[in-house]
């Protein structure tokens, strides 16, 4: 579906005009094209390929989707894949899964397409920025690239954050005498999961914008360098972040195994104690009830009040000795 065809030239809005009249526009010399498209059918992509002789390869993968985030270049344009990372909501609630839709931008000289798939999330206000600084949008469509790929990254922020605040939750929950391990443990690998979605939007994107701003650049991106530097900044912190947020993951799970290992320790222990405690019973009991004739004690007036009393005796000095030692 086409969302925008917008024609540019000197960093002003020209005017909205049809894909049929983009060839007239994009002849002129400072003057580029941007097209927006979310979740096209074919035939779209093919025309616009038509009009601004895409790369086949580059439409191609597009048109399949679920790639990898990347920046590829072909011959003086560019094909830029970033992934759209959403909480997933449901009755107005965030569940705890995250959408991931795609973006697909085409970049050269004189033209910027961009192909949004599976996501709601639009990019007008990316479009209203652009155009409140005109003297940006005079480099072309490199800047749009920048200002396109600085929303991506900058919607990332709120998903790390939300990553944070539910980690310190589920590491307090581990304390809790009260919590359950076994849901505790559940929620840190789906956490990790969720992480790990992130990951392999950073990373991979991480390692492409550092194309654009160092070493050799590409011609569209020469007048931007230092605004791709600024992503590529707030990619590696957020990188360092998802990083981080596994290594306490990791580190949470551990420590939850461990304090189940030390219950289960404290039960045993307590068992142990109370076995020892009714085999001094069993034994004595055991001893007293065994029918031979020559036990002098069993026809003695007092026995059975003795047997009691050191029964109940030693069975009170165990417990007090198991007591002190912290094992009851």
């Amino acid at each position: 579906m086409l969302i925008n065809c917008v024609a540019y030239e000197d960093g002003a809005k020209l005017a909205d005009i049809e894909v049929e009249d983009i060839s007239d526009y994009v002849a002129r010399p400072n003057c580029f094209v941007w097209v927006a498209l979310s979740d096209p059918v074919p035939e779209e992509l093919a025309a616009l390929q038509e009009e601004f002789g895409l790369h086949e390869l580059a439409v191609e993968d597009a048109s399949h989707g679920h790639q990898r985030p990347k920046v590829e270049e072909y011959g003086n344009s560019l094909f830029v894949v970033m992934h759209l990372v959403e909480p997933v909501m449901t009755r107005g609630k965030v569940e705890e899964d995250f959408n991931v839709g795609e973006v697909d931008v085409f970049v050269g000289r004189n033209y910027v397409v961009s192909v949004r798939s599976r996501s709601k999330a639009g990019f007008l206000g990316v479009r209203e920025r652009c155009e409140r600084e005109p003297e940006l949008l005079r480099n072309g469509s490199g800047f749009v690239l920048y200002a396109l790929m600085d929303a991506v990254v900058d919607r990332y922020f709120p998903v790390i954050d939300s990553l944070e605040v539910e980690l310190e939750s589920i590491e307090k929950q581990i304390f809790d005498q009260g919590g359950a391990p076994r849901e505790s443990i559940k929620h840190l690998y789906e956490l990790k999961q969720r992480a790990m979605v992130l990951k392999h939007a950073v990373a991979p994107l991480l390692e492409g914008a550092g194309k654009l701003h160092g070493g050799r650049v590409p011609q569209i991106c020469a007048g931007s360098q230092e605004y791709f530097r600024d992503v590529v900044d707030h990619l590696t912190r957020m990188n360092a972040s998802i990083e981080s947020i596994r290594d306490t993951i990791s580190t949470a799970i551990h420590v939850n195994l461990s304090m189940v290992t030390i219950s289960d320790g404290e039960v045993t222990k307590r068992l142990a104690a109370w076995a020892s405690i009714f085999a001094v019973c069993t034994a004595f009991a055991g001893i007293w009830g065994m029918n031979f004739e020559a036990m002098p004690e069993l026809k003695w007036r007092y026995g059975y009040l003795m047997a009691l009393g050191l029964i109940v005796g030693t069975c009170g000095f165990l417990y007090w000795r198991f007591r002190k030692a912290g094992w009851l």
